[in-house]
């Protein structure tokens, strides 16, 4: 096949201004017309509640799943989280929690606590599996963040959350 100069030209103006073109749209193209289209009745991210909670010198800006609809949901359908935020399960029941990962598309780490904050348990989740990941104590909290983010920023069970919500 042959091309000619002016059609070479063309083809390199368009491969440069392609990408440029692209960071300008996404400035003005908000993030969520990206995302994988939620299925009908799900719940945007920014419709959850939210608060910040503290894990050491570490804010952290959590989404809350206090009910049974927001904790079904979780964080499926998110492609991808803020650096110090995640998702904060809210139990009435002291108990064992298990979690799985049915239509979550980013890899997770989960921190199990007490009512008074404590975490117990952390655990790795692998994106879009059905392993059951429950903790070896009862709680009342499980906090979902980043895979890594726990063990990068040096919190392990017997770490303190604090700014946590009351259980209803």
């Amino acid at each position: 096949m042959r091309f000619s100069f002016r059609s070479w030209m063309a083809r390199l103006a368009l491969r440069h201004a392609l990408p440029a073109f692209m960071l300008v749209v996404a400035q003005f193209v908000p993030a969520s017309a990206f995302a994988q289209a939620m299925p009908a009745g799900a719940k945007p991210p920014e419709a959850f509640p939210r608060v910040k909670l503290t894990a050491g010198m570490f804010v952290i800006d959590a989404a809350v799943a206090a009910n049974d609809a927001d904790r079904e949901q979780g964080l499926m359908y998110r492609t991808q989280l803020a650096p110090n935020e995640g998702m904060l399960f809210v139990f009435g029941e002291n108990a064992v929690h298990c979690f799985w990962m049915k239509n979550t598309l980013i890899p997770l780490s989960i921190a199990f606590m007490r009512a008074d904050g404590t975490v117990t348990d952390i655990d790795e989740m692998q994106a879009e599996t059905t392993n059951n990941h429950c903790p070896r104590n009862n709680g009342v909290y499980a906090l979902e963040m980043s895979k890594g983010w726990f063990s990068s920023k040096g919190i392990q069970p017997g770490t303190k959350i604090g700014g946590l919500p009351q259980p209803q």
